[in-house]
């Protein structure tokens, strides 16, 4: 089917064209931090993790998010989501790669990445993360790439697919839960040091990942003649808003317990993201741009009406794949790190090389994406399935 990736309108080799010139312009960012190493980075003894590694917890959440398509498909048998696994696999083995990526170019130098391998360390949670997001992204291929082979030939999907599938599932909650563990592990950050962040995690994935797969559905659809069932796309608006009001809900438990409980350890992370802290508040105007839009996000998608609109729907998602990305990536980490141990605050904030890297990762993981959509949407004409009806002749 790769041969498929091959062939496409002239609009398809252009968009390929400008991400490969996006990444080929930015790699020299990455030529230039293998020479010089982190310190072209913001990072500092401080403050150990940056936007490398925000865009990675962001992006795992991304990965994870799949299982919100595929568990009411397998587990209940829920047809109007058919056309849509295999976007909701795709996607998350496009994300998979993002955050690999962001791994690498976070622990310096790529060779390092080995010693995962050659020296295992069964007690460190980072070993555990590469086992569970490789396996991740093993299971998505096999599955993914098997079950749309059998729709092209139109032949029953094999029965260990639908094993692995089961598989994933179990698979998609652990990789995201790990990946908190990273950080309420760590008893010296208190901003991280509470049992219901794995929770939150997992709430801010199924909110902000379906989001943004229905965006790009959303964008396939106009340069395509593929058309996705709208009781299938509502349903997922539907989850999308529960997920964010559980999202919502667990930060809320967050800020009553620090400020109830008065224990200045865990109130200070917050007053400092969202007030400034010791003359700090680099963060403060951002924070609060993620509140607002997380309630402006709530507020277009309870309402069934609003939540229905197609032309108000990709605005909704949008807003509230911002009010997440900021809430989860820089938010999250920085408050984590600040204030440090010694009551003071580290300023951290991303170097223009560091985006520059990160734009690069971006745009691998978009050809990706771009790569396996366009595959899953030639197969689905070639089938028959879920396309746009031709215009009626006058």
């Amino acid at each position: 089917m790769l041969e498929k990736a091959l062939k496409g309108s002239p609009k398809y080799y252009l968009w390929v064209g400008f991400l490969l010139l996006v990444i080929a312009g930015t790699s020299g960012a990455y030529v230039m931090q293998l020479m010089e190493g982190l310190t072209i980075t913001g990072m500092s003894r401080d403050v150990s993790w940056g936007f490398y590694i925000a865009q990675f917890t962001y992006l795992v959440g991304l990965a994870a998010s799949g299982v919100m398509i595929v568990l009411p498909y397998y587990f209940h048998n829920y047809k109007k989501f058919k056309d849509l696994v295999i976007f909701g696999e795709f996607m998350a083995i496009a994300a998979v790669v993002m955050c690999l990526g962001f791994i690498v170019v976070d622990i310096g130098q790529p060779q390092r990445m080995l010693n995962v391998v050659l020296f295992p360390t069964p007690n460190s949670i980072l070993f555990w993360d590469m086992l569970v997001l490789n396996g991740y992204l093993m299971l998505n291929l096999l599955v993914g790439w098997t079950c749309l082979e059998c729709d092209r030939q139109n032949l029953p999907h094999p029965k260990w697919s639908k094993i692995l599938a089961y598989v994933s599932i179990i698979w998609a909650f652990s990789i995201h839960t790990v990946t908190a563990f990273l950080y309420q592990g760590l008893p010296g950050r208190h901003y991280w040091l509470t049992a219901i962040l794995a929770a939150r995690f997992l709430a801010s994935a199924f909110c902000s990942g379906p989001a943004i797969l229905l965006l790009v559905i959303m964008l396939t659809e106009k340069v395509t003649t593929f058309k996705a069932e709208a009781e299938g796309i509502a349903t997922l608006a539907k989850i999308i808003t529960y997920a964010m009001c559980i999202n919502v809900f667990f930060f809320l438990l967050e800020v009553f317990t620090a400020f109830y409980s008065s224990i200045p350890g865990h109130t200070h992370s917050i007053v400092y993201l969202f007030a400034g802290y010791d003359g700090h508040s680099e963060l403060v105007p951002f924070m609060w741009t993620a509140a607002a839009f997380a309630i402006i996000s709530l507020a277009l998608l309870i309402p069934p009406k609003l939540r229905n609109n197609v032309k108000l729907l990709p605005w909704s998602l949008a807003i509230l794949v911002i009010a997440t990305w900021i809430d989860k990536g820089l938010g999250l980490l920085i408050g984590g790190f600040n204030p440090t141990p010694f009551e003071t605050i580290a300023p951290y904030w991303p170097t223009g090389k560091e985006l520059l890297i990160s734009l690069m990762i971006y745009g691998t993981g978009a050809l990706v994406v771009t790569i396996l959509f366009k595959i899953a949407t030639e197969v689905k004409q070639e089938t028959g399935a879920s396309q746009k009806p031709a215009p009626v002749a006058e």
